[in-house]
């Protein structure tokens, strides 16, 4: 097996896919080329005389410049590397679009329709507070449901705690309202209790403007300083949701329905070799299918 891989015809880098020690032979596009430095797995040497001040090529394009004559073999990292970019820097995006042959499938996904035909696929029971200062009372009702009702048929229940909602201005304010207000319209919560406490500034008048329209049957209002005790009034709100979503039942649903939310998870040496074109490729197929 390789120990090395070389990601584009024009690099002047290959990467190393298991760890090469100080005086390894590899035979590099038909060249013997002798391992300077010790390298792990993940890290970059030199397949080529890289001169001070040549850009470092990989993927086929620059990502810096030597900083000293790095010799064939030798690890390039940070030591010998610089960044190319500049304070001030003119920058242009030009995408390339490939036109792609993807095939349409006739596969289906159980998930849950929702009123707006939106596709949850869990389906949880939420408490979204509108501000971080009911965030204790909110748990206090979630632990009693926990306790005393039987959620066996609810994918998870939760609060999504925050310590927003109140003393914010502008943008930051309607930034918070609007995150929120889609959180509790989000497919995968068959069920949300939106809890207030009365006096902040993320008002639940307001909110619900922010919210637009909402499932009547799945969402619950509940302001603490307009009821009498809110741990019971909350908990009888979410044993109403509990029962409603006795009856939901996953469906066979088509692709065009999926989202798919992407986050780095943190990238090390490989992921722009393995992660990231398996995730675009895998993008590529779910687009092409509506999704």
């Amino acid at each position: 097996m390789n120990k090395y891989l070389i990601i584009h015809p024009s690099d002047n880098v290959a990467v190393a896919i298991d760890n090469l020690n100080a005086g390894d032979v590899l035979n590099v596009n038909g060249e013997e080329v002798t391992i300077k430095n010790s390298i792990e797995t993940g890290h970059k040497f030199a397949i080529c005389p890289i001169r001070k001040d040549e850009d470092v090529i990989k993927y086929g394009y620059p990502i810096g410049h030597a900083i000293e004559d790095i010799s064939i073999g030798e690890h390039v990292h940070t030591h010998n590397v610089k960044t190319n970019l500049h304070d001030n820097l003119q920058y242009t995006y030009n995408p390339v679009y490939p036109k792609l042959d993807i095939p349409k499938s006739d596969l289906t996904i159980k998930g849950y329709r929702r009123y707006d035909g939106q596709m949850g696929i869990r389906n949880e029971l939420w408490i979204v507070p509108t501000v971080g200062c009911v965030n204790g009372q909110a748990q206090a009702v979630i632990e009693r449901v926990k306790r005393e009702l039987d959620i066996s048929h609810i994918d998870d229940i939760r609060v999504y705690t925050h310590n927003y909602g109140c003393s914010q201005l502008g943008d930051d304010h309607l930034n918070t309202q609007k995150a929120l207000a889609a959180l509790a319209k989000h497919p995968n919560a068959g069920g949300v209790l939106v809890f207030s406490l009365g006096c902040e500034n993320n008002q639940q008048s307001d909110f619900k403007k922010a919210m637009g329209t909402w499932d009547e049957n799945r969402v619950r209002f509940l302001i603490a300083q307009q009821v009498e005790d809110e741990i019971e009034t909350g908990f009888q709100m979410m044993k109403e949701l509990v029962e409603y979503m006795r009856n939901d039942k996953r469906e066979d649903l088509p692709l065009s329905l999926l989202k798919v939310g992407l986050k780095c998870g943190g990238s090390d040496g490989f992921s722009g070799i393995t992660a990231n074109p398996l995730v675009g490729q895998f993008s590529d197929w779910l687009i092409a299918q509506g999704g």
